[in-house]
């Protein structure tokens, strides 16, 4: 019988334990990010045995019961920056209009002579106020004119003025509302027709609301193909993608997942489009050969798209964002929050030249002054994790990403006008996840391109401060008989620029 060396026997023993125990940790770390999922964002901050206590002990637990606890169980720490003094009563915009109240004071007599008093002034104060928006209908009476000397003359009658939906029944303002109500506020159009009927007694059908919603997305497509070949002049774009279900009718009864792609020029306009799937080819055919430099996340997809020139960059926040999520599961992690902090400091570079209002070119000479030896830290740092943990666990996927990206991520330290993270691509998305959890799909795939204009519209005008109601009650009507010349003079900047 083979006698076993113990020191090889312990050295096993000791690996198999080593092994098992990062393996519980992933263990727990899974259950740890499904109780938080769960609970919502309040219960980051619970410790393993107040989410089991919820989880398991209360399952009809609140929003509000979670919130509490999470109070509790903090411990209060010591206030770290300095309260901002209260700005006061806050102004209210010079751009509003003002209607004035004169409140007349008691003609009395005066207190000390009894002779009579007059009006010296007035003590002014402002509060914002509404006018209830009031629906009425527009009588249109056009003039019709004949020779009266002539039995067969001619009838001139005059011409009706362009519309968006003709001979529909709301006018081109009730058409607009239901669009800015529903890709603005995120007001389905049920609730839409439930309020419309509420106000006035008129019962307007979802499809018939649905048909001005489509008609507005229709005349923008053009308007939104003349925002990509502007876009595409841009030596610098962002871009982002998330899902859109779409109701397929196939008698399937289950939604297909499309997606909305979306590349946008930091300060400037950005351009939706619809794809049924998420694979390369949609941005392929969106950029074409174009040659700039391209922000992204870690998404395969945009790995060997447009020309040949063309320079990827990565995003620091999707990679902070990782190792957040290692924090959120291990709270007590130094490692993870050693690199959080490490991280913190490359957007504390930014911050300091936004505040100091430095140009691009001197905010990139800060970067290189100061950045290099945090990168170097945070790729060390990377590479030291990797050996010490799983590779499933939070942490090792957190290292992983980032080393997967690191020349990306490295490459926005060379560009002046490259941002650290493509977050301003990412809050152009809001919108559409938050409307998704209210409209809910796409009513069809020939709809998802109408609605893909609609939405880099609205998202354009938003970005450069355009009133978009304005806007869509310019260009719109008439829209149907514009040259594409005059069509690509009618996006939101160029609109913006000559109406100053």
């Amino acid at each position: 019988m083979a006698v076993i060396d113990p020191h090889l026997r312990i050295a096993t023993l000791e690996r198999e334990l080593n092994w098992a125990q990062l393996k519980i940790q992933v263990l727990e770390e899974r259950l740890r990010r499904h109780r938080i999922g769960i609970l919502g964002p309040h219960s980051e901050t619970l410790s393993d045995l107040q989410l089991e206590l919820l989880m398991d002990f209360e399952p009809g637990v609140t929003g509000e019961e979670v919130e509490a606890e999470a109070k509790r169980g903090t411990v209060p720490q010591p206030e770290e920056r300095k309260r901002k003094a209260h700005p006061g009563r806050q102004k209210l915009p010079d751009d509003l209009k003002r209607v004035e109240q004169v409140i007349a004071a008691p003609a009395c007599p005066c207190a000390a002579c009894g002779g009579e008093t007059a009006v010296i002034g007035y003590d002014e104060s402002e509060r914002l106020d509404v006018e209830p928006a009031q629906y009425f209908v527009r009588v249109t009476k056009r003039e019709k004119r004949a020779c009266r000397n002539c039995e067969g003359g001619t009838v001139v009658t005059a011409p009706l003025p362009e519309r968006i939906v003709e001979k529909g029944l709301a006018s081109d303002r009730v058409v607009i509302e239901t669009v800015v109500a529903k890709y603005c506020d995120h007001l389905p159009l049920y609730r839409q027709a439930a309020i419309l009927e509420r106000e006035t007694g008129i019962e307007i059908g979802r499809a018939t609301l649905d048909g001005w919603v489509m008609r507005v997305g229709e005349l923008l497509m053009p308007v939104a193909d003349a925002m990509r070949r502007d876009l595409l002049k841009a030596t610098y774009l962002q871009a982002d993608e998330t899902t859109v279900p779409v109701q397929m009718r196939d008698g399937r009864g289950s939604d297909h997942q499309a997606y909305l792609w979306q590349y946008g020029k930091p300060g400037g306009e950005t351009v939706f489009e619809f794809q049924m799937g998420r694979g390369r080819e949609g941005p392929q055919k969106f950029l074409g050969q174009w040659e700039g430099i391209l922000q992204t996340d870690g998404y395969r997809a945009y790995k060997g798209i447009g020309g040949a020139k063309l320079v990827h960059v990565g995003c620091w926040a999707h990679a902070r964002r990782k190792f957040v999520d290692a924090v959120k599961v291990n709270p007590k992690d130094e490692r993870a929050i050693k690199m959080v902090l490490r991280m913190d400091a490359l957007f504390a570079i930014d911050r300091d030249a936004q505040e100091r209002g430095l140009s691009a070119e001197q905010r990139l000479a800060s970067r290189r002054e100061h950045a290099p030896s945090w990168v170097a830290d945070i790729h060390e740092a990377c590479r030291e994790i990797l050996r010490d943990v799983l590779p499933k666990s939070t942490l090792g996927q957190a290292a992983q990403y980032t080393l997967n990206e690191w020349v990306k991520l490295k490459r926005c330290l060379d560009y002046a006008e490259v941002e650290l993270s493509n977050n301003l691509a990412e809050n152009s998305m809001r919108p559409v996840a938050l409307g998704r959890k209210n409209w809910l799909h796409v009513g069809s795939e020939k709809s998802g391109p109408k609605v893909a204009a609609i939405l880099s519209v609205v998202e354009s005008c938003r970005r450069i401060g355009v009133s978009v109601k304005q806007y869509l009650a310019d260009v719109l009507p008439g829209m149907d008989d514009r040259k594409m010349a005059e069509v690509a003079s009618l996006t939101p900047a160029r609109w913006a620029r000559v109406r100053g």
